[in-house]
């Protein structure tokens, strides 16, 4: 993993396998398509990682004319929109609702709109963030491309072991992005095991044995060792259990302890 070149922060990871190194060449091909034919394109849905990856494709060609867009004003997953000057168009983004027909305490989960849509043959490129109607149960908004909404119009048929339906869906979207509230805690050092073990309420030995069983990601790069330095900003992600944001870093306490502040995803 790469140091970081600002202090309290990671420093940029190169590519670390053939399909990033893939993903920034193909954006660089975009880029030049678009600057040399004087039209607007556009990637599929990135991850955060991919986003970053595309960035530096970006930097590297001197490119200062590309943004991202996901559909709604939190999003995670976004397209990369090049736009040179002169050329303007709309980012290929649907927001379909899913309705599915649920009783009282059932309703599908996250993993189940995506499979489901995945399910349909679509890449997972396609597909967007997908947002759970907090008061509408068995009721979710996905933003997919263009072609694989219509898609999902006209195939969906279930979600998970629920009957469903998904019709494209105008206007704002009546799900606000989450107010995460950060929690407080202490660590010993800013070591992963540590700080892991803090966010997950388990010993640092608990930590040390998901680390090593290849569970741990730290903003999206694989982890093999317990002694890896965090930073702050730094994005855990552990199999099986869930996303944690390691948000600001704090003074010592009186027993010589680091303050940190995280919030789950």
């Amino acid at each position: 993993m790469a140091s970081s070149s600002e202090p309290g922060r990671r420093g940029y990871a190169p590519p670390q396998n053939d399909q990033e190194r893939l993903l920034q060449r193909r954006t660089e091909d975009l880029c030049r398509i678009a600057q040399n034919r004087g039209i607007a394109r556009y990637s599929g849905f990135l991850s955060d990682r991919e986003q970053l990856l595309a960035q530096a494709a970006l930097d590297h060609l001197g490119c200062d004319w590309g943004f991202f867009e996901g559909g709604w004003p939190g999003a995670e997953r976004k397209l990369l929109c090049l736009e040179p000057a002169g050329a303007s168009g709309d980012p290929p983004i649907c927001c379909v609702i899913l309705c599915c027909a649920v009783q009282p305490g059932q309703a599908p989960a996250h993993k189940d709109y995506l499979g489901s849509l995945l399910g349909l043959g679509l890449e997972r490129e396609c597909v967007g963030d997908i947002l759970l109607d907090p008061a509408r149960p068995g009721t979710a908004y996905a933003f997919l491309l263009e072609r694989a909404a219509a898609l999902a119009c006209a195939e969906l048929v279930s979600v998970g072991r629920f009957s469903a339906r998904a019709e494209m869906f105008q206007g704002p979207v009546p799900v606000e992005p989450p107010q995460r509230e950060p929690k407080t805690v202490t660590v010993a050092s800013l070591r992963a095991d540590a700080v892991l073990a803090a966010m997950l309420h388990v010993s640092r030995g608990q930590a040390e044995e998901l680390i090593r069983g290849g569970r741990v990601e730290i903003c999206h790069l694989p982890i093999s060792s317990g002694h890896a330095p965090v930073y702050e900003g730094d994005i855990f992600t552990v199999r099986g259990i869930g996303r944690f944001k390691l948000e600001s870093l704090g003074g010592k306490s009186r027993k010589d302890r680091l303050f940190i502040q995280y919030f789950q995803y």
